[in-house]
């Protein structure tokens, strides 16, 4: 790395450094995470961009952040499986409450809606953003460099993979078996509750003749017995889930890959064209953007692509979101959130693959992958119609430091997040190249 270029990667890594040991963890909406908003709008401040606050309301516990209620729905249809015994009405509201589990789940939890926000107890967050325009005040089109502020709640289990951390297939094991069988356990009691609810309701109350040829068989008869000993299994794994987020805020992730590492990349990238203005591409605005509860289930670009739908913000518009650069056998492109069915941004995608080829890079996942679960932030920039894509550094399996306290500064080294520094200038360098080459109207052609 250049001189040039290594006060850059030096502070970056300051930055995170600060965010993850001295501010420390930063939950949606909480003090802490505000905090952070406010140390970065005084960094912008200082380099002479004037920070602009947007807050918006967020209810934590709605989706990502609310998953053990899960857990304690399948504790609370367990405990019912008994009583149903002896009062089969009681499979009616078991299943009632099993449906409308199972449709908050999959909405707030699976596919980001926000339909379930409003019956949470609510918070503010905010995002906090400022703009480098070129001297002249003219531009065409905006690059946006994102990253989340935010960090997540502790994952109790996968930090406990921390102690097989030599041994990654058992810490796999430990980690996916437990999740994986509690989310049998708790799935399988609410659609066991919806069968069990309509076979007696069928067959008591409608007097159906399928259903009473099914309440009469052999197999229900044994069915009902085996629910004497099922609930006992299922009361297990459902504690599992209970115990997927630590509650406890002081224990939430320090969050210095993810994501200190995006908020300082993008302010950095920002620093350098503010202090070399010559450098800056031709009739191109740039924002630094910093996303509040991105963990909660993307809230904070949500409410960004909301505010500025229909003003000059967006249009004409491009956005490198930074989520995650430390692990540096795995620098990638994400390409596309498959539980959001969201397909990002193809000529960014070869911008970044073309520039990691011209650095040498070697990545253990081709440079290239989908994000399985959950979600990112280009996701909403993408459904506002920017060209967007995600980019990060980060062995994409459920490690001890994913979500957890253990995600911390020491962990990965100052050159690998100075690496993704240059990385990203040579996507803007290509940027730059596409939009001239289109008119400077390359996004809307």
């Amino acid at each position: 790395m250049s001189d040039e270029y290594k006060k850059y990667q030096d502070e970056a890594y300051d930055i995170v450094v600060h965010a993850s040991e001295n501010i420390g963890s930063r939950l949606p909406g909480t003090e802490n995470e505000r905090k952070f908003h406010t140390y970065m709008a005084e960094k912008l401040e200082a380099i002479g961009i004037k920070p602009v606050k947007e807050e918006f309301a967020v209810a934590p516990r709605a989706g990502i952040g609310g998953l053990p209620y899960a857990g304690y729905t399948g504790l609370i249809l367990s405990i019912g499986a008994f009583l149903a015994h002896s009062i089969p009405s009681v499979w009616y509201l078991m299943a009632a409450l099993g449906i409308l589990m199972l449709f908050w789940l999959v909405a707030s939890c699976f596919f980001y809606r926000t339909w379930f926000d409003k019956f949470f107890k609510q918070k503010i967050s905010q995002n906090t953003y400022g703009e480098i325009v070129p001297e002249d005040g003219n531009y065409d089109y905006t690059i946006i460099l994102s990253g989340h502020t935010d960090t997540s709640w502790n994952w109790r289990h996968s930090e406990s993979g921390y102690w097989k951390k030599d041994k990654p297939i058992a810490a796999l094991i430990a980690t996916y078996g437990k999740v994986g069988f509690g989310a049998v356990c708790v799935i399988g009691m609410c659609l066991i509750s919806v069968f069990m609810a309509l076979i007696y309701f069928c067959a008591l109350e409608m007097r159906l003749q399928w259903a009473i040829m099914v309440y009469l068989t052999d197999f229900f008869h044994k069915f009902e017995l085996a629910m004497a000993i099922v609930p006992f299994i299922t009361a297990l794994g459902s504690f599992f889930i209970i115990a997927w987020n630590d509650p406890n805020e002081e224990n939430a992730s320090r969050g210095a890959m993810d994501n200190a590492t995006g908020i300082a990349l993008s302010y950095e990238v920002a620093r350098y064209f503010k202090e070399n203005p010559d450098k800056m591409p031709k009739n191109c605005r740039i924002i630094d953007l910093n996303c509040g509860s991105e963990e909660v289930g993307l809230r904070g670009s949500m409410a960004f692509a909301k505010e500025h739908k229909n003003d000059d913000l967006l249009k004409n518009a491009w956005n490198i979101n930074i989520d995650s650069v430390a692990d540096k056998d795995y620098f990638e492109v994400v390409i596309k959130d498959d539980w959001q069915m969201c397909r990002f941004d193809k000529d960014l995608e070869q911008m970044f693959k073309d520039t990691f080829t011209e650095l040498g890079i070697e990545s253990k996942t081709n440079g290239c992958i989908h994000n399985p679960v959950g979600g990112c932030d280009s996701t909403p920039m993408t459904r506002a119609g920017i060209k967007s894509v995600t980019f990060a550094a980060q062995n994409p399996m459920l490690t001890y430091y994913y979500h957890t306290f253990r995600d911390t500064a020491d962990r990965f080294e100052p050159e690998t997040v100075g690496l993704g520094f240059e990385i990203v200038l040579g996507v803007i360098e290509k940027i730059a190249a596409f939009q001239e080459q289109n008119g400077f109207n390359g996004v809307n052609n």
